[in-house]
């Protein structure tokens, strides 16, 4: 089966315009600073997108995303009454954010980065984090949901394993990491922690849709 097209909108770039490939849209963000792009599945969607402003689609005044309801045959066991949490990466290492939602609505309830020189495995550490965190202090015991096994695991043994090099350019991400490690280590919390099911159930709702 032949693969579907995406098509990314640069707003903000090297060369701000439409493109059909990764690779291309790529070329456009790499070591620009604070690039704004996202993906769209057709290309009337990323026109409309383009022609419009970015806030409407990136950042915390972005419409929530469109998501299949409960009653969708492949979507019964979602646990709705929830949050989800993801991070996206542009380059390993490179610049990234994370954020966590509603995952019934998509309403965006935290969104931090972009950080430079990070990864996506740290970048999901940390969402997961900021969300048990979120939820603790609002006191909350709904679960959150992650589709990234290998932050799951950091949490859950309360270790961080990432090889990313501290540098001058990521010594705030290393501080957050810092902070959510000791976090982790001094709290405890009733959530339960849902693996994000992306096979059958599509990208998580809190995915940034870039790629």
């Amino acid at each position: 089966m032949a693969k579907k097209t995406k098509f990314y909108v640069v707003w903000d770039g090297h060369n701000p315009g439409i493109y059909t490939s990764w690779p291309e849209c790529q070329r456009q963000i790499k070591n620009y600073p604070n690039a704004k792009y996202k993906a769209f599945k057709t290309k009337m969607e990323a026109e409309d997108a383009y022609h419009g402003q970015f806030g409407d689609y990136i950042g915390k005044n972005a419409k929530p995303k469109a998501l299949a309801q409960p009653n969708s045959a492949s979507l019964v066991d979602v646990v709705w009454d929830s949050i989800s949490v993801d991070a996206a990466c542009s380059g390993n290492p490179g610049v990234m954010e994370y954020r966590g939602v509603d995952t019934k609505t998509g309403t965006e309830l935290f969104r931090m980065g972009p950080f430079a020189q990070g990864t996506n495995n740290v970048g999901e550490f940390l969402a997961l984090v900021h969300g048990l965190a979120l939820l603790k202090k609002e006191g909350k015991t709904i679960p959150i949901y992650s589709d990234s096994k290998i932050a799951m695991g950091w949490v859950e043994k309360k270790v961080f394993r990432s090889k990313l090099k501290r540098s001058y350019r990521n010594e705030k991400l290393f501080f957050l990491v810092e902070r959510g490690l000791q976090w982790i280590k001094d709290n405890t919390w009733e959530n339960e922690i849902l693996k994000w099911e992306t096979k059958n159930w599509g990208e998580i709702p809190a995915d940034f849709g870039r790629k």
